[in-house]
């Protein structure tokens, strides 16, 4: 093994870069919106640095931090994640716009599903670094680890929050997958996951119309299209250049909260294409990074983290992009580094610190 132990410069400037382009866009889209609603046009933008600051506090905590400690907790990551989880749905969980997804702790307001996410991929990456050799074995070696992320899903899913419980179980195939999960087991589960999603879409009369809206966002532009159709106004507006910073349309009141869920439309119609692709390059960058890290990682354990944190942030951008676009039906999840928020940016700014410290550890021989 080969000795690092300094900091991953690149690593850290994809970072930085991401997380600067993500404050001037919660800025540009959010200034008019807050205007209307606090009456404080940098309402969003303090929060937003507060946030930022905060989280590269622990990010640069975490780095320092040798990534072998988590193993000592990582078998009670699980259970602290599914107890967030049925928490949520208790009486202590907060309800906005009828789904309960946030808890409350000293007046800090977090989604439990954020932090399961990170506890799921500690829980796994020990696991599964303990017990490769049962992982080509589909009863003894995968259904376990699936059925503990099908618990975590199922509850998301109660929230409802039906896209965090896909990426729940995309992070678990691919850490599985990693570690060694058989092809033919794979493609198997994923069939079965498919029709799991073909279910719970039509068994909801909410989650069904989010997916006829998709398919033709125009049949219902007043209602469960809106989103969609503003976000394509924007993008389409942007052409080659963008119309400048703060000069966009639709996030003046079209646009719902458009600092969150849907700022890849600001980036879109403020940046143009040329923005939009930098943006993009900036994470397909990051991801390869992360990539190279897992690979070159000095233990099982240290890879199985990695590819964790990778896929996460991976299937994020791609699900975030796609709702942008009208390339899937709308779901709500943030814009990774982008979007506002302060639950998803503090866990998100801890995986990235764990990433840099298995970075700083070495290499495989």
């Amino acid at each position: 093994m080969k000795s690092k132990n300094r900091i991953d410069a690149y690593l850290l400037t994809l970072i930085l870069v991401l997380l600067i382009i993500g404050v001037i866009m919660v800025f540009s889209s959010s200034y008019y919106y807050a205007l209307d609603k606090m009456d404080n046009i940098y309402y969003f933008l303090i929060k937003d640095i507060i946030w930022v600051v905060l989280g590269l506090a622990i990010m640069f905590a975490t780095m320092m931090m040798d990534y072998h400690l988590i193993a000592k907790v990582a078998p009670f990551a699980y259970f602290i994640g599914l107890a967030l989880l049925i928490m949520v749905l208790t009486s202590f969980g907060i309800e906005i716009n009828y789904a309960k997804r946030w808890l409350e702790v000293a007046g800090f307001r977090f989604q439990p599903s954020e932090v399961a996410k990170l506890c799921l991929i500690v829980f796994l990456a020990n696991s599964l670094s303990k017990t490769n050799k049962k992982i080509g074995r589909f009863i003894e070696g995968n259904l376990p680890y699936l059925a503990m992320a099908a618990i975590y899903s199922a509850l998301i899913i109660k929230q409802p929050n039906m896209s965090t419980s896909v990426i729940i179980i995309l992070i678990a195939f691919a850490m599985l997958f990693v570690a060694g999960m058989l092809w033919r087991h794979l493609a198997g589960i994923a069939a079965i996951g498919i029709a799991a999603v073909v279910y719970f879409v039509k068994s909801s009369t909410y989650r069904y119309a989010r997916f006829l809206s998709f398919r033709d966002p125009f049949a219902d532009a007043a209602k469960s299209g809106y989103q969609v159709i503003q976000s394509l106004y924007a993008l389409g507006s942007g052409g080659l250049l963008g119309v400048g910073l703060g000069q966009g349309m639709q996030n003046k009141l079209y646009i719902p909260e458009p600092q969150n869920d849907f700022i890849f439309a600001t980036i879109g119609e403020e940046l143009g294409l040329v923005g939009c692709l930098i943006v993009l390059g900036l994470y397909m960058a990051l991801i390869l990074k992360g990539v190279k890290i897992a690979k070159k990682a000095p233990d099982l354990f240290g890879t199985l983290l990695a590819t964790g944190i990778m896929s996460m942030l991976a299937f994020q951008v791609i699900i975030n992009i796609a709702v942008a676009t009208s390339s899937m039906p709308v779901t709500g999840i943030p814009l990774p580094f982008i979007s506002y928020g302060g639950s998803s940016m503090i866990i998100l700014m801890t995986e990235m610190g764990i990433l840099m410290n298995i970075s700083m550890q070495g290499t495989r021989a």
